[in-house]
């Protein structure tokens, strides 16, 4: 063989292999932690959805969604329940934890509420905790509920907890989706009636989960879920997080 021909080989040989690397992903776990809208749910309770459960359809083979989060949690009580550690047990390098709460947390009523100045602290450890592992962590806002006042304009009724979520993102540079702000405007933009869509809305005798049916203005229906979900999808976008390569149509 020439020698010519022979370099034209190497060069061919070296070429393909800096693109296999270039394009290799390493392998993720993309950890889920937070409340019940996020949750998978028992057999019992479908047609409800929690927004975690579509979202793991839009990752490619290289990240695997591991979804933690629980009914009726708070940062206090995902911590004192223990499964906060066993995420950290699990937790390496380059994977990531999107964290959102809220929803339990800021209802005084309810034995796991925080201060704000506890839920502040609680969001520092996990982003403290998660960059400890060199993993990557990502604040959400709490999801919106569906409320809309006489003028038929979205209440924001996580207002005081959403912008301490916001807060702290500023503080310690993490980076955050605003899920509270997104979906308050597909609600508005649904409108007061098509969002029940969104949401538990049921009639009477529609499902067997439901016989006497059910209106609930803070868990979702499967359409609900899958829209949540998309916002979060788009917004890793939107910010730049390296998460987004990760995507299905990353490159679409």
């Amino acid at each position: 063989m020439k020698k010519a021909n022979v370099n034209r080989l190497i060069l061919m040989t070296l070429s393909f292999i800096l693109m296999s690397f270039g394009t290799t992903q390493k392998q993720i776990k993309v950890y889920l932690i937070g409340d019940s809208t996020i949750a998978q749910k028992a057999k019992n309770k479908f047609p409800e959805t929690g927004w975690g459960v579509p979202f793991t359809w839009f990752f490619n083979q290289n990240a695997t969604v591991d979804n933690r989060a629980q009914n009726g949690r708070s940062t206090k009580s995902f911590i004192n329940e223990g499964r906060w550690n066993a995420v950290l047990d699990s937790l390496k390098a380059d994977d990531y934890v999107l964290i959102q709460f809220g929803h339990n947390d800021e209802v005084p009523t309810k034995k796991n509420a925080t201060t704000p100045s506890q839920f502040q602290d609680n969001l520092r450890r996990y982003v403290n905790e998660t960059r400890a592992k060199k993993a990557n962590p990502i604040l959400i806002t709490p999801v919106a509920r569906r409320k809309f006042d006489e003028y038929g304009k979205v209440v924001d009724t996580h207002k005081e907890y959403a912008q301490l979520v916001r807060n702290i993102a500023e503080e310690l540079q993490v980076p955050l989706i605003d899920l509270s702000k997104e979906s308050m405007n597909l609600l508005q933009s649904f409108g007061e009636e098509n969002s029940k869509l969104l949401f538990l809305h049921l009639n009477e005798k529609q499902n067997p989960n439901y016989p006497n049916g059910v209106k609930d203005d803070t868990h979702f229906s499967e359409l609900g879920a899958r829209y949540m979900a998309e916002i979060v999808g788009r917004e890793l976008h939107k910010i730049q997080s390296p998460l987004a390569g990760y995507l299905v149509n990353a490159d679409k």
